[in-house]
């Protein structure tokens, strides 16, 4: 592990291959395993197979990743649109924001 972070009630996990765990509350979708449910364990962020992340943030009920391209990706807690998808939904899944992807 080469990085950590600490929301409210959920917390991250960067592996050094560039994998991403995490656990704890999972009600806004903010752990990225496509559900609202908790985990006790750590469990491996799957929408994140064959990238390299870089860094990771947890914030009080979303989440934020960087991944090596410079693509930025969010998900959990969307309600002031702290996501950045333009938005006020939640998101169970890591999603891009577009606004800096690649190439942009």
């Amino acid at each position: 592990v080469v990085a950590v972070s600490a929301g409210a009630a959920h917390s991250l996990a960067l592996a050094a291959d560039g994998a991403i765990w995490s656990w704890g509350n999972g009600f806004y979708g903010q752990l990225g395993h496509g559900d609202t449910q908790d985990q006790l364990l750590p469990k491996k962020v799957e929408a994140f197979a064959g990238q390299r992340v870089v860094a990771v943030s947890a914030g009080a009920a979303h989440s934020l990743a960087l991944a090596a391209d410079g693509a930025i990706w969010s998900w959990g807690n969307g309600f002031y649109g702290q996501l950045g998808h333009g938005d006020t939904q939640d998101q169970l899944l890591p999603k891009k924001v577009e606004t800096w992807a690649p190439g942009q």
